[in-house]
């Protein structure tokens, strides 16, 4: 095989290997799995997998549950809820929210879209409508709660995970409603104030809001069942020790929601609560990610070895530096924390500014565009302060760089295409996904491709423009960039998390969403230091990088986000 194909063949191998076994999990025991659309409130067309266990079918219906995603998250990363569910007989319905995922803007309507979910779940023939449940995390557990206030006697319990009642967000909970509920509520929970008003997750017990929910004056005790399940009135508070999305990634977080179902729904298949297996669905879909990278990479080589883009093909010459100095040391250090400083700030003062809008619909995709471009200029600003280093020389080729960057992420997309039609995955690890765009998806890019662009065109250029040393090696090349691009915002979380699991409260304890938004920061950013070192080294030009990096991450932010404004 040909140098230039090597790359190429190896990430859609990896692709390859991690598709097959996420999908051999999620469809394990001959679980078959339906992508739909169902009518939803007001002409809205709704979102979901449907997951069906062997044997149901109109003449023999299974229970139902109703999982729904929180906040801009979709109905992917309920997964490991849904596979569990599924492997003990439950026919699972996992949708989109309204204005997440496929699901018609805008978000936070009609209930969060989980009234239309019940009753579309109870429409189907194979569904036991005598046992139903409802599981939402987050913002989906205020859907299931929806649903639960639209239809009061259409389903027998419900699992409230990271979610809470009451405080506008639903009806006050009482000792009979809802139904069956048991509250997982992480000991970690960076929404402790905002769900339950107490300082910390592990003290959710003392809620007065949980109290009045439990029919009790005392401190609720974890594990302790309150009430009786035959009349509906069953209580129960689990305390699993991980953070508010980790509740996806843990097996006692997802056990907890298994135990619960057993106990309240009649007509499932026992298997014990540990008896899990979807962690091996994350890991393929993890090597699916990992490939897709190998894939955006081998595509630029491939690319740059014909006719067509041969003209790009230079190797960078002397670098700003001659070697790391202590100044060389404070520019990094500059250019790695400058960034993670102006977060919370920028992040707010963008959702103030711009917001959501017909022109850029999406509050958080906003956000992050106002944060980009002034980052973009503070970076280009810092590349100009008189630290020693010298002046790096581009080759700029407009056209062809935005031919490359086209191809690259197209082969990218048809591969994650591939794998939605073939397998019904996309490409991800936890919430950090990347997954085909909608129609309307599609019609937003455009507007947050131009910010992103511009970030990343200087960003860029400040990045391999000041930073570079010449004759280094490409794994010092690649260490500085990732340390340059992921490494303030990987420090940083590190200190907010470590304070956390210590002292039971962030250092920032008022930022829990952007916050959890800033996680995703880590594996982007360094997939972006790995995109534009490689088309760096290929091409001597900061160009084709940041274009391949403007297109993924736009494509990347729009599909991921939730749409409050419709279009």
């Amino acid at each position: 095989m040909k140098p230039q194909w090597r790359t190429f063949a190896l990430g859609w191998l990896i692709i390859l290997c991690g598709s097959l076994l996420a999908h051999s999990i999620q469809t394990s025991n001959d679980i078959r799995i339906q992508d739909l659309r169902f009518a939803g409130a007001n002409g809205k067309v709704l979102s979901a997998y449907l997951y069906i266990p062997p044997g149901v079918d109109a003449q023999h219906p299974a229970p139902g549950i109703l999982a729904i995603h929180g906040y801009i998250n979709s109905r992917e990363v309920q997964s490991g809820f849904a596979i569990e569910f599924a492997r003990r007989g439950y026919v699972v319905l996992a949708m989109d929210q309204a204005g997440h995922g496929y699901s018609d803007a805008p978000a936070f309507a009609d209930g969060f879209g989980g009234p239309a979910g019940l009753a579309y779940l109870r429409s189907l023939d194979i569904v036991d409508k005598n046992n139903i449940g409802l599981e939402g995390h987050s913002m989906g557990g205020w859907a299931i709660l929806a649903a639960a206030t639209a239809y009061p006697n259409d389903y027998h319990a419900m699992v409230l995970e990271g979610s809470s009642v009451g405080a506008s967000r639903s009806a006050p909970g009482t000792p009979e409603w809802p139904r069956n509920v048991a509250v997982v509520f992480s000991q970690f929970d960076e929404f402790a104030g905002t769900m339950w008003q107490v300082p910390k997750g592990s003290g959710a017990g003392d809620s007065a809001n949980l109290k009045a929910l439990f029919g009790t004056t005392d401190t609720v005790v974890p594990g302790q069942v309150y009430g009786e399940i035959p009349r509906r009135t069953a209580r129960v508070l689990y305390s699993p020790p991980v953070t508010h999305p980790g509740d996806h990634l843990s097996r006692t977080a997802i056990g907890h929601a298994l135990d619960w179902f057993g106990q309240t729904l009649v007509g499932g298949k026992p298997l014990p609560a540990n008896d899990q297996i979807w962690m091996w669905k994350e890991l393929g879909t993890l090597t699916a990610l990992a490939g897709f990278v190998v894939l955006l990479c081998g595509s630029v080589r491939l690319l740059l070895g014909t006719s067509a883009f041969s003209a790009l093909n230079a190797t960078p010459g002397s670098g700003a530096w001659q070697a790391r100095s202590w100044r060389w040391w404070a520019l990094l250090t500059l250019s790695a924390l400058i960034p993670v400083a102006g977060f919370y700030p920028l992040m707010r003062w963008g959702g103030q500014l711009i917001g959501a809008s017909s022109l850029f619909p999406q509050t958080i995709s906003s956000q992050v565009a106002f944060w980009a471009v002034v980052n973009g200029v503070l970076l280009t600003l810092l590349g100009r302060l008189p630290l020693g280093g010298g002046k790096v020389g581009f080759t700029h080729r407009i056209l062809p760089s935005v031919l490359l960057a086209l191809a690259t992420v197209g082969i990218g997309y048809g591969a994650v295409l591939l794998a939605d039609f073939l397998f019904q995955i996309d490409f991800r690890f936890w919430f950090v996904g990347i997954k085909p765009l909608s129609l309307t998806q599609l019609q937003i890019l455009p507007a947050y491709l131009v910010p992103f662009t511009l970030f990343f065109l200087l960003g860029l250029r400040a990045l391999h423009g000041g930073l570079s040393v010449s004759g280094d090696s490409a794994a010092r090349q690649y260490a500085s960039n990732l340390l340059a691009l992921a490494g303030g915002f990987t420090v940083f979380l590190l200190m907010q998390y470590g304070s956390l699991f210590l002292t039971g409260f962030l250092l920032t304890p008022n930022e829990p969403l952007n916050t959890i938004v800033m996680l995703q920061f880590v594996p982007l950013l360094s997939i972006v230091a790995i995109i534009s070192t490689y088309t760096y080294r290929r091409t001597a030009s900061y160009v084709p990088g940041a274009l391949i990096n403007a297109l993924f991450v736009s494509w990347y932010i729009v599909a991921g986000q939730a749409t409050q404004f419709p279009v």
